[in-house]
């Protein structure tokens, strides 16, 4: 997805660049995907969803959604990680650690078959680090955090290039 451009005025400028409408915190769980939804009285409520394109259904039209998974998956990793994980780490200080990089997305569809045991895993996440290794300059492996959230974010991925009208109003974000 593309990144939001913000117009000079604010006569011009969409509800979602003013902060009104509907909006939802966004992220993977479970049971599927939650969501803390803000409606335009500023209620908000919460809400378990099993796929996000269902969630981002559910959602009116002009609904901004912003999910704490990456978008924009490179086929390429520098040093840093991904442009927002690059320019966030110099911020955090101390914990900059919290903050893992995301592989390519080559790295990403390696391993999409279901485990059926840890070891499983473990051999999956492996192979998946090769290949993350192979697209990464300098050569990196996969964290086993970022690892443990490949199936949501190629979820998120597969729906946003499936419909990618939808990069207007789905934005990554990180609490």
């Amino acid at each position: 997805c593309p990144p939001l451009t913000r117009s000079a005025t604010a006569d011009s400028t969409s509800p979602r660049q003013r902060g009104e409408g509907i909006c939802a915190g966004v992220d993977g769980c479970k049971a599927g995907w939650v969501a803390a939804i803000r409606s335009d009285d500023g209620s908000v409520t919460m809400q378990v969803f099993p796929r996000i394109d269902v969630l981002i259904d559910t959602l009116p039209a002009n609904a901004t959604i912003a999910v704490d998974m990456p978008i924009g998956l490179p086929d390429t990793v520098g040093q840093g990680g991904r442009g927002p994980e690059a320019l966030i780490r110099p911020l955090l200080g101390q914990r900059q650690s919290s903050v893992f990089s995301i592989p390519s997305r080559a790295a990403l569809y390696a391993e999409t078959d279901p485990f059926a045991s840890l070891d499983e895993w473990y051999a999956a996440h492996r192979r998946a680090s090769a290949v993350a290794r192979a697209t990464s300059d300098p050569s990196r492996a996969i964290s086993i955090q970022a690892f443990g959230i490949f199936g949501k974010i190629r979820e998120l991925d597969a729906l946003l290039r499936a419909r990618p009208g939808l990069c207007e109003r789905v934005i990554e974000s990180h609490p």
